[in-house]
């Protein structure tokens, strides 16, 4: 195990004890006693989600905040719903995991060049943080990245993880133009630090909700399509 490693797996362990924002902490945890019928036999995590994925990653794929019933129920990102049944099965096709379902902690599932993670480290009430909850969560997202020294290009899920990869990528000394880029499906703009000592691609994609998995707002090609670009821009195709 590298030093980068085990410095990562810290970080993780500190996300997970995080009690800083008393709203999310009752709610994840109140979700976690209450259970979803369908779950009412598994143990909750029902605490904060780190990342998942190796320390060499090139591509970090950005979420919003755990599902209720999903993450805060498995602990790994986008494990155990159904937006996570779309980003692994998609995250599979394009090289980047060793299986395309994502159902436990233990299902075997390993991903080589990428790794998940998200703006808001706790399940939020309708799925919605307040700003001083994304503000309070921002650092655990700063630290994973300055860990992360692979890491080239930023793929955001949805409109929140965008302003989360700008203003993650502003922090880490990047120059972000000025109006911000708008976020869209298929957005892509170069971040560059000053000093040169980081690049980064930050790239959109709808996010693989229900929402907009089952109207075709976001369809398998398009998804595949803005993972097949990220592999290329981080040298892994």
């Amino acid at each position: 195990m590298t030093s980068t490693s085990v410095r990562l797996d810290a970080l993780d362990d500190d996300i997970v004890g995080c009690r800083a924002c008393p709203r999310l902490v009752r709610w994840r945890e109140d979700v976690a006693r209450t259970k979803r019928a369908a779950f009412a036999d598994q143990t909750y995590w029902g605490r904060p989600v780190p990342g998942f994925g190796p320390s060499d990653a090139r591509i970090l794929l950005l979420g919003l905040a755990p599902a209720a019933h999903g993450a805060n129920r498995t602990g790994r990102m986008f494990t155990g719903d159904r937006s996570g049944d779309w980003l692994y099965a998609a995250l599979f096709r394009s090289g980047l995991a060793n299986q395309p379902t994502s159902l436990a902690l233990d299902d075997g599932l390993t991903l080589t060049g990428a790794r998940v993670s998200a703006a808001v480290r706790c399940a939020p009430p309708g799925n919605q943080p307040t700003p001083a909850e994304r503000d309070a969560c921002a650092h655990w997202l700063d630290e994973e990245l300055a860990l992360l020294r692979d890491v080239r290009v930023v793929v955001a899920l949805g409109g929140f993880a965008w302003a989360a990869g700008l203003g993650m990528a502003a922090r880490a000394g990047c120059d972000v133009p000025s109006p911000r880029p708008r976020f869209g499906h298929a957005a892509r703009v170069e971040l560059v630090a000053s000093s040169a000592s980081r690049r980064l691609v930050l790239l959109g994609s709808y996010h693989p909700s229900q929402q907009n998995t089952f109207t075709g707002r976001l369809t398998e090609p398009m998804l595949r399509a803005v993972l097949d670009q990220a592999c290329r821009e981080a040298g892994l195709s």
